[in-house]
């Protein structure tokens, strides 16, 4: 088999002629499909894969599939630890790395974007799990319509579906209110309502209620996910950089709706409405600091809100107290400023460690 890398660094990504040489393009889900190869390997009748569906032709796994806005990556990792299975997809290990690792048949939990799903073709997953569904890359996708229909795709063959409850959708429901075997670790109504999400995957891949149970109990959640950081003269600060969409960010908030809160927002823009975030800042956020390309528009629609620029400057303006929560939950994609989230939340991590006490 003969490879053929295209890639914007390598400066072929506008070669056309390089279509006349293969059977199948594999896409990066980051490759947008109005890009001129994408446009064209079509016209040809080129089929165009997703990652994960060269994965899934490769591996033959037993696939447990989990998309929707938020929460895709805790949950999958909570599902990994009550399945003891190996996580990949979208949540950072490519699927295709597991070639060669896993025998055919092997329980795999996989992360599944809206980028990854517009690209399917016979991935079938034996468990789909849609854990939500609210407004998010639109900048991508154009409508709301459009990218739910590309997360919906996760339900084409799939055997069994987790759906929200109240959705209307056909599945085995779950709820944030669900009986669970234990109560989760994790913080926050959002996150009880993903162990909800993955008990039920759980059960329906057969697991116990024992071994559910103990990854409930001891699951602490994953990195920049309101990670506690510091706790420093009585403040608590809390990375909370995955909230890359306004529904994210109402998740952190309701959290910590019972503590005061100094709140950093901001980062490059997804074309999202921030007025319900506005409505949703209750009078325990004692502080706004908005920060990146979108500081001007969460200046003009959430009063009395800083702009600071920066992370480095809002920390240096917040003047926090004892019992105070610095919750950085931004709302916005962090393609302005940084490489992508985890690079924002590595540097508030650092800058916060570096705090005087």
């Amino acid at each position: 088999m003969e490879v053929v890398l295209v890639d914007r660094e390598l400066g072929n990504d506008g070669d056309l002629s390089l279509l006349g040489r293969v059977d199948v393009l594999v896409k990066s889900p980051g490759v947008p499909r109005k890009v001129p190869l994408v446009v064209d390997a079509e016209r040809r009748g080129v089929p165009v894969w997703s990652e994960v569906e060269l994965g899934y032709r490769l591996l033959q796994p037993r696939l447990l599939g989990v998309t929707g806005t938020n929460g895709k990556t805790t949950t999958c990792e909570l599902l990994g630890v009550m399945l003891r299975a190996p996580v990949a997809g979208n949540v950072g290990r490519a699927l295709t790395d597991l070639y060669r690792e896993v025998e055919p048949g092997t329980w795999i939990v996989c992360e599944l974007s809206s980028f990854q799903l517009e690209d399917v073709h016979e991935l079938a997953c034996e468990i789909a799990v849609l854990l939500n569904l609210e407004p998010d890359h639109l900048d991508r996708h154009g409508s709301f319509e459009a990218y739910r229909d590309a997360k919906l795709r996760i339900f084409e063959r799939a055997r069994t579906k987790i759906v929200p409850r109240g959705l209307g959708l056909d599945g085995i429901e779950f709820a944030a209110d669900d009986p669970l075997p234990s109560e989760p670790l994790m913080r926050g109504v959002h996150n009880r309502e993903n162990a909800a999400a993955a008990t039920a995957a759980a059960r329906a891949a057969g697991i116990a209620d024992e071994q559910i149970a103990d990854a409930l109990r001891t699951f602490p959640g994953v990195p920049h996910r309101l990670e506690l950081v510091r706790e420093l003269n009585g403040v608590r600060y809390v990375n909370d950089s995955k909230a890359t969409n306004v529904a994210a960010a109402l998740r952190a908030l309701a959290a910590y709706e019972d503590e005061p809160v100094q709140l950093i927002l901001g980062g490059s823009s997804k074309g999202e409405d921030f007025a319900p975030l506005a409505a949703a800042i209750g009078p325990n956020v004692r502080s706004v600091h908005a920060i990146g390309e979108t500081a001007g528009e969460l200046a003009g629609v959430i009063p009395g809100t800083d702009r600071d620029g920066d992370l480095a400057t809002a920390l240096q303006a917040i003047e926090a107290e004892p019992g105070d929560v610095v919750l950085l939950s931004p709302a916005c994609a962090s393609y302005d400023q940084f490489r992508d989230f985890e690079e924002r939340g590595e540097e508030f991590r650092r800058l916060v460690q570096n705090l005087s006490a």
